[in-house]
């Protein structure tokens, strides 16, 4: 499989976005490395509606995904956190039951330590019953951050 990333430059840093053809199948904080990855440039409308997410609180994502990797649970768990509106928060155990597993949060919560797409697939909206913020994949600083950036634009854009 031919593998190409971009970069887009965002407030929270360098986010590597990883495409298979023109489907996006990863977005990291790290660069990808291995020979299997190539330069390359993203299609215009990822970068677009990214800009327009960190900008103007752009909600929803209309750029095609894809899986090159998961298990049929994950899957069903990443997709599943496209239900959870921007700026709201959902918790572990509301994912698990929301894909009909409702004692599987743990495995939730690693599924989502493995997601491919994040901020495109938000798992950074899911955090603990307690309220707390519970992990993220990369770092907690980050989640954070997301969380303001939605919450602050959501409440900027109801003035």
């Amino acid at each position: 499989m031919t593998l190409f990333f971009d970069i887009f430059k965002s407030p929270i840093g360098n986010l590597y976005l990883i495409f298979s053809g023109s489907s996006l199948v990863g977005l990291s904080f790290e660069k990808p490395h291995g020979v299997h990855f190539k330069k390359g440039n993203a299609p215009v409308l990822v970068k677009k509606e990214l800009s327009e997410y960190f900008e103007k609180g752009r909600e929803e994502f209309t750029h095609g995904i894809g899986f090159n990797r998961g298990t049929d649970f994950d899957r069903k768990v990443w997709l599943t956190l496209k239900e959870v509106p921007y700026g709201e928060t959902r918790t572990y155990k509301w994912l698990a039951e929301r894909i009909g597993n409702p004692q599987a949060y743990r495995a939730v919560g690693q599924a989502l330590s493995r997601n491919p797409i994040p901020i495109i697939l938000p798992c950074h909206r899911i955090i603990e019953s307690d309220g707390s913020i519970g992990g993220y994949s990369s770092g907690i600083d980050i989640k954070r951050r997301l969380l303001e950036i939605e919450y602050y634009t959501k409440l900027a854009k109801r003035s």
